[in-house]
């Protein structure tokens, strides 16, 4: 990890767990990177993640990251 690098911890849910880290939950991001540069970097398709989480709390895609946050990446909601 260099000095502009970062950890952090990403959960994919539902539809979206294939994309879920391979290495597990842990990632080594450059600093400053957005939840919305994390989702393309994790090949997610445009939209597939719409609802995003960060520290247990609900953020835009253009929310920037910091070390030791933890990240959950939900599909759209349907009901009845």
């Amino acid at each position: 990890m260099g000095d502009q690098d970062m950890i952090i911890s990403v959960r994919c849910f539902a539809t979206l767990t294939p994309f879920q880290p391979k290495e597990g939950e842990a990632l080594d991001l450059p600093a400053g990177m957005s939840v919305g540069e994390l989702v393309a970097l994790l090949g997610l398709p445009a939209g597939a993640a719409s609802v995003l989480f960060v520290n247990g709390c609900r953020v835009p895609a253009d929310t920037k990251l910091k070390e030791g946050d933890r990240v959950g990446l939900f599909p759209a909601v349907g009901g009845g």
